[in-house]
């Protein structure tokens, strides 16, 4: 007869222990206490949980070491094991597609790292690196778990060397939702993309009160680090939003655009815009008067499939555009020049938001169509001091390193180094079209006549009326629309009103291009 320990307290036979599993697994779930929940709610913020619902297809969740607890000793650690350990790990899908994920639950330890924290956060950043899935992470945490000490930082190092691995490998997107400061705002930054809330989400690397104490400076979180402050001032957030519900639906539109990892094409979609319907309304939207502005905005509307675009860093160095869109259904990122603001020109500012966004266009195999109107780069000593060679090298670099399909199209002005800058033909453009208004040139008419004239001006009768026929005579033989064609330069010079057919069937011959790089550990990119 065999003798079945019952001992108080404890399950004796394989359904007991499922019914305490269950119960376990149900007390990870709720987290710490409904009061931590409410407070939560309280300051306009949901829950770990309730994150990943919103973020992940219905009932796709498949979460990992979700009975985690730390091993710390001392501060009172030793008492105090919540289960999870403050993040919750796993993965589930977005639109049927794979996607790992990790959110930080403020409720426990205020979301702040320990070793088994980062350990978990270790052990799905390899999961999606070896998967071949984008990696999303749910930031809301207080930093590194101060009574653990070293080995908290050292968790972060282990995050920042992963980010790094996993960079142009698979997509990587931090949605901030809390506070991130001090050396966790550097994993962000090493991603792809930064989504922000605002009031409840900041960044800093010193916060308010270290401020105040150094430089006597006083300033608000969501004056230092918030996402405003980000997403126009500093670039380091590609997104802003209102509230969560909106971020995260954004944060599915963008997986939406982007392949799972760099060994795949993005999604498609079949289009019901028709491939070659002409957009007539061109012919009016830009002015052939190049001094004229116009928004760039309504071009884009017109050429991408239902008028439909993702803006990348929308707020930040406005004179530049960046943007994921579709044309018949395929993905491809837009660099235009904006000529509503600066008048289109080429800055610091606009050379490294631009960069980084071909750069991750030739990461993940997006196909790349630049947009000019471009008078130059912006003249002035803060321009130059601030290093505008070395920050326009950084967009120049970026394109020639890049071997998916590139085409440009030259609307109206493209002047002097940001013309080639902008993808030339001569830095490798697979394809150069131009319209009618086109007027590619060293620089503008007026510049160009006062340089190469001026003898004749200055001794002429009247120097006013050399001076205009000089630069009619400029522009009739050196800025005629045909000048570039003619030497080769411009591939064809198009119809406005055809460009979208145009650039959905050069795109569809180009669809099959390879181009191999030089043999070579990695490049040394201008910083």
């Amino acid at each position: 007869m065999t003798v079945v320990d019952e001992t108080p307290g404890e399950p004796s036979d394989a359904r007991g222990r499922v019914a305490e599993l269950l119960a376990l697994r149900e007390q990870a779930r709720r987290g710490p206490s409904e009061r931590a929940t409410e407070a939560q709610h309280a300051k306009g913020k949901l829950t770990a949980r309730e994150r990943i619902d919103l973020l992940l297809d219905p009932g796709s969740f498949k979460e990992v070491e979700q009975l985690r607890r730390h091993r710390a000793t001392g501060f009172g650690l030793e008492n105090k094991k919540p289960y999870t350990d403050g993040v919750i790990t796993g993965w589930g899908t977005v639109e049927g597609r794979t996607v790992f994920v990790y959110a930080h639950d403020f409720r426990i330890f205020g979301g702040a790292l320990g070793e088994a924290h980062a350990t978990k956060i270790h052990k799905i950043m390899d999961m999606a690196i070896a998967a071949g899935a984008p990696l999303v992470s749910l930031n809301d945490g207080a930093g590194a778990r101060i009574q653990e000490g070293v080995s908290a930082l050292a968790g972060y190092g282990g995050i920042f060397q992963r980010n790094t691995r996993a960079s142009g490998v698979i997509p990587q997107i931090s949605v901030m939702l809390g506070p991130c400061a001090g050396g966790a705002a550097y994993s962000p930054a090493l991603t792809d993309f930064v989504f922000m809330v605002r009031e409840t989400s900041q960044m800093f690397i010193t916060g308010p009160d270290v401020v105040r104490a150094v430089t006597g400076e006083e300033i608000t979180q969501n004056g230092l680090g918030g996402a405003d402050v980000h997403a126009e001032t500093s670039g380091v957030a590609h997104f802003a939003y209102d509230d969560e519900e909106t971020c995260l639906a954004e944060v599915r539109y963008l997986l939406s655009m982007l392949p799972s990892n760099n060994r795949e094409n993005p999604p498609s979609h079949p289009s019901e815009d028709p491939a070659n319907r002409r957009g007539d309304v061109l012919l009016d939207l830009v002015p052939a008067d190049g001094n004229r502005p116009y928004d760039m905005h309504k071009v884009i509307e017109e050429l991408v499939d239902d008028g439909d675009y993702l803006e990348i860093h929308e707020r930040w160095a406005r004179n530049i555009i960046c943007a994921l869109a579709r044309l018949d259904g395929q993905v491809v990122g837009i660099v235009a020049n904006q000529p509503q603001s600066l008048a289109g020109v080429l800055d610091i500012e606009a050379s490294e938001k631009a960069a980084r966004f071909v750069q991750m266009c030739d990461a993940f195999n997006i196909p790349i169509v630049t947009l000019l109107d471009v008078p130059g780069f912006l003249p002035g000593v803060d321009q130059e001091h601030g290093g505008i060679i070395r920050h326009g090298a950084k967009l120049l670099y970026a394109y020639c390193n890049a071997t998916v399909p590139r085409i440009s199209l030259i609307l109206r002005k493209a002047y002097g180094g940001a013309y080639i800058v902008m993808d030339s033909q001569s830095i490798g453009a697979d394809l150069t079209y131009a319209w009618p208004t086109n007027e590619i040139a060293v620089m503008g008419a007026e510049g160009a006549a006062n340089v190469i004239f001026r003898k004749q001006i200055a001794e002429a009768e009247d120097p006013e009326a050399m001076r205009v026929r000089m630069v009619k005579e400029y522009k009739a033989e050196l800025m005629h629309p045909y000048y570039a064609a003619e030497r080769g330069l411009v591939d064809d010079v198009i119809d406005p009103a055809e460009t979208r057919e145009v650039l959905i069937a050069s795109l569809a011959m180009l669809r099959t291009k390879h181009a191999d790089l030089p043999s070579r550990k990695h490049g040394n990119p201008p910083q």
